[in-house]
This record gives structure tokens, C-alpha cells and sequence, in this order.
């Protein structure tokens, strides 16, 4: 895909930050890369708050469960919109699976965008803090994911919500991966069932990694090599995180293009970033459902680098980021259908 070359282009206001970030972290074990990573994203989440209004507190419900899952329990962050049309009203969900190369992050990283989220859209969120490699490799974190999408179907009344108004999964990076193979699993899944309310009707992928390229694709991969000494992720980095998590290459739970079929998946949006490794992930897998007729909508934010969205605060094109994510979970519930 060397013609999305043109992609990595930011524009003077971008380019000017970029030029102000610090080098990205040399990683050499990602265990011990986890707790200066983690010092970064908390004190970005902090810088975070003063560019995004969070809603009142007595707008939504913030809560910590944890959830039993296979080997043990995982923790939940639950937001449930407090402002009703009447008391029995239920909302659609969204389950959210956060960044961090399946190694990093916790669902802090994503708390505020997501509290916002909520009470604008009047949406029950449940965000997974699912366990990490390399304690917890493959197919650990997905696994952990499915069981707490599972959770959540049977948990919605308590959360206030109803899965035939939309069940949406969504995550950034990692979680975008973890995303993409969970869509596919639950097609194929007869718990998640159309007749019964039951049934994924939407897939959110910000920054995706999609694993294994077989090799009819690899022509249409160019930023990998473009972007290998990124601003934010580089292919170092990503190969030591890979080598953590120990993924099955040939498992479309990692590598969702290896799936038998990508025909009637729900529709997908896709946040892509221009001046990322994982840009053509992203672009590739978004035209391989458009083609086997899933409705997909696409935003491509040129120059901008991984996750950019969580370090680069008060850019119009961070500003036009979040807009779009609000936009795309929105676009997701209108066209949930059952």
C-alpha cells in the first residue's frame, strides 16, 4: 500500500508537535517496560483532564467489579448514565478493551473519554482490565474479553442496559486486535444470537494491529517498513511485545484476515493514523469487509502517530479524534440492527 505513502504527512501544527515529543521508549523486556509505561500513561491521563469536561458525577454511575473468569476474576470499570426518560429506560452497551501491546495499560488509560462517552450518547459502558501477558500470553487477554462481553449480556439489566438497543465491542491498538478476532468468535458463537437480543451488533477498532499478513496482502503493507522508527510505536517495541504475548500466528483470534469467512460480521468503524506502523493494518482489514459486504465507516487522520489521541491534547486534530469517536460509536448504535 505504498500509494497511503502519502498519509504520513502532517500538517505545520501537527508537524510542529511532533517535532516537540520525546524519543520513544527503548524497550527491551516488556515486563519490566510496565511500570514506566504505566507512570507515563497515568500522569497523560491526568494532562488529559484538563482539555476534556468530564459530565457532572450525577450523570453517570462509576463502578469496579471483578468478574470470574477462567483461572480466576478480572476487574470491570462499569459507567451507566444516570439521566433517564423513564426509569425503565435501557441504554445500548459498549464493551472496551484497552491499548498497550497486550503487555500495558489498564482501563484507566481510557476512563475519561469514556465517562464522556457515556453520558453523551446514553450509553452503559463496561470497561475490561483483562489480565496481561507475559504472565498471561495467548489467547489469555482474548479469552478474558470474550467472557467479559459475555458478562455483560447477562448483567444488563443491571447495568440499564438492553443488547437489542446495541452491543458494540470496541478497543484501541491491542485492543482493536483483540476486537477484530472477538467479532468473528461471536458470529460463530450460538450464545450471541440475533432471535434472542443476543447478537455483537457492532465492532469498534481504533489503531488496529491485525496480527499475521498471509502473503496475498503483504504488497498492500507499506507503513510498517515507513513508520518502523515511529514517533510513539516503533518495530522494535512491537517486537518485543509480540514475543511477550506469544501469540498463534495462524489463529484469526490474533490474525482475524486467516478467518474461513468475513461475510456477515456487524459493521465496523475504523480510526486510522497516518504516521503509524499500523496504519495499512487498519486500512487493509477495513477494505477486506467492505468487499465482503460489512457496512464499514473509515477515518484516517494524516500525520498523526499511534496513539497520538492520548499524548498530543488540544490539536485540532486530536479535537477532530475524539469528535470522530464520538461519531462512530454513534454511527455503530444507528445501525445496530435486529
Amino acid at each position: 500500500m505504498a500509494h497511503n505513502a502519502h498519509y504520513g504527512t502532517p500538517d505545520p501544527e501537527l508537524a510542529a508537535a511532533l517535532e516537540k515529543l520525546p524519543p520513544p521508549f527503548e524497550v527491551v523486556d516488556a515486563l519490566e517496560s510496565r511500570a514506566k509505561f504505566n507512570n507515563l500513561f497515568g500522569k497523560l491521563v491526568e494532562i488529559q483532564k484538563q482539555h476534556i469536561v468530564l459530565p457532572q458525577e450525577n450523570e453517570y454511575e462509576l463502578k469496579d467489579r471483578n468478574i470470574p473468569v477462567e483461572g480466576g476474576e478480572i476487574r470491570v470499570r462499569t459507567v451507566v448514565p444516570t439521566v433517564r426518560s423513564s426509569p425503565t429506560e435501557a441504554f445500548p452497551l459498549l464493551v472496551w478493551f484497552h491499548g498497550g501491546g497486550f503487555v500495558l495499560g489498564n482501563p484507566e488509560m481510557d476512563d475519561v473519554v469514556l465517562r464522556k462517552l457515556s453520558v453523551e450518547l446514553k450509553i452503559s459502558v463496561v470497561n475490561v482490565d483483562y489480565r496481561l501477558a507475559p504472565e498471561y500470553p495467548f489467547p489469555t487477554p482474548p479469552n478474558d474479553c470474550f467472557e467479559a462481553v459475555k458478562w455483560a449480556v447477562n448483567n444488563a439489566s443491571e447495568l440499564s442496559a438492553s443488547p437489542r438497543k446495541g452491543l458494540i465491542i470496541g478497543g484501541c491498538s491491542a485492543g482493536a486486535n483483540i476486537t477484530s478476532g472477538l467479532a468473528i468468535r461471536a458470529r460463530d458463537d450460538p450464545f450471541f444470537d440475533k432471535e434472542k437480543g443476543t447478537a455483537i451488533t457492532g465492532q469498534l477498532m481504533q489503531i488496529p494491529s491485525i496480527g499475521f499478513i498471509p502473503e496475498q496482502y503483504k504488497s498492500e503493507i507499506y507503513s510498517h517498513e515507513q513508520h518502523k522508527n515511529g514517533h510513539t510505536l516503533t518495530e522494535s517495541q512491537r517486537v518485543v511485545f509480540a514475543r511477550a504475548y506469544k501469540a498463534d500466528p495462524q489463529s484469526p483470534l490474533y490474525s482475524p484476515l486467516l478467518a474461513s469467512s468475513h461475510k456477515n460480521l456487524p459493521p465496523a468503524y475504523f480510526q486510522v493514523s497516518g504516521q503509524d506502523l499500523l496504519r495499512d493494518d487498519g486500512l487493509l482489514y477495513e477494505k477486506v469487509l467492505r468487499e465482503n459486504g460489512v457496512k464499514t465507516k473509515l477515518d484516517i487522520y494524516p500525520g498523526y502517530p499511534h496513539g497520538g489521541h492520548n499524548m498530543l491534547f488540544g490539536l485540532e486534530i486530536t479535537k477532530k479524534f475524539e469528535r470522530d469517536f464520538v461519531q462512530g460509536v454513534k454511527w455503530l448504535i444507528d445501525n445496530a440492527q435486529y
